[in-house]
């Protein structure tokens, strides 16, 4: 699971760093409205599927531990 929220953390390192590159030329009010209306809310979605993903993995490693206990 965690290499799984290590990827989704580079796509979005990527995608914060090629938007800071777009907003250097696109300066209007229709990028400010792109970046408020849909970049920001994906970025928030993905921090807390990460935190998600850590979640689970720690849960998952519990339950093999447990499994490798009672065999």
């Amino acid at each position: 699971m965690s290499s799984h929220s290590a990827r989704l953390q580079h796509a979005m390192k990527d995608l914060r760093e090629k938007w800071d590159v777009t907003k250097e030329a696109w300066t209007d009010q229709v990028a400010k409205d792109f970046e408020k209306n849909h970049l920001d809310p994906v970025e928030g979605l993905a921090r807390r599927a990460m935190i998600g993903m850590d979640k689970l993995a720690e849960e998952l490693a519990k339950i093999r531990k447990a499994c490798d206990e009672n065999a």
